[in-house]
């Protein structure tokens, strides 16, 4: 077994339960757009780093809305997977995901559906640095991070976080290595939570990319 699995979480797309701090300038409509046009600038960067890509959605996925066509589509044109997420809180989820993707690869990671800054070469220096640690951590600017990647878990290592914060990587760093794992984190990326982080992100990306 060797290689980079790489998990991207995503909310499944639904007017009114994604990117509600844009729906302020966005409208609802609006919100959910974005939301979208984000998890496919997501996926597409992540299947261009050439390793094995799987979406991992928030909820058990019924008939999907309309909204969510163009995200399948790019998926079984990029050979993309699907899961669920499991776990009662955003780190029970991670550390779940992470586990099951070390049984497919050497190394794990999770990247969120709204962090376009995260690229191949993001990816790479995550990967060269846990060749001395267990997990590292991507920060964002807002005091979250933008992607976690392990070569071993404990069930313990995210827990106690206060999520959605600006101590959800301070909290993250403190719980993993008080599970014994040792901690490494790179440099800081941006992601998109408030209208000005999408008037960047339509700055710097522009058209709505294909898939893949």
């Amino acid at each position: 077994m060797a290689g980079v699995q790489l998990i991207q979480f995503a909310k499944w797309p639904r007017r009114g339960r994604v990117k509600t701090r844009l729906a302020s300038a966005l409208g609802e409509a609006g919100a959910l757009d974005a939301h979208v046009r984000l998890t496919l600038t997501v996926m597409d960067r992540l299947v261009q780093s050439g390793y094995p890509v799987t979406l991992a959605w928030d909820t058990a996925m019924a008939e999907p809305p309309e909204e969510a066509v163009s995200i399948l589509q790019a998926m079984a044109a990029s050979g993309v997977g699907q899961s669920t997420q499991q776990g009662e809180d955003l780190g029970e989820r991670m550390t779940r995901a992470l586990t099951a993707g070390l049984r497919e690869a050497d190394i794990a990671m999770v990247v969120g559906s709204d962090c376009p800054s995260v690229d191949a070469d993001y990816i790479d220096q995550a990967k060269s640095a846990l060749a001395e640690a267990d997990v590292v951590f991507g920060p964002s600017d807002d005091g979250g991070y933008v992607l976690i990647a392990a070569r071993r878990t404990r069930p313990e290592m995210l827990q106690g976080v206060l999520w959605g914060s600006e101590l959800a990587l301070a909290q993250s760093v403190a719980a993993a290595r008080n599970a014994g794992l040792r901690v490494a984190t790179l440099s800081p990326r941006w992601d998109v939570d408030e209208p000005a982080d999408w008037d960047r992100f339509l700055a710097e990306f522009g058209q709505l990319p294909t898939g893949g």
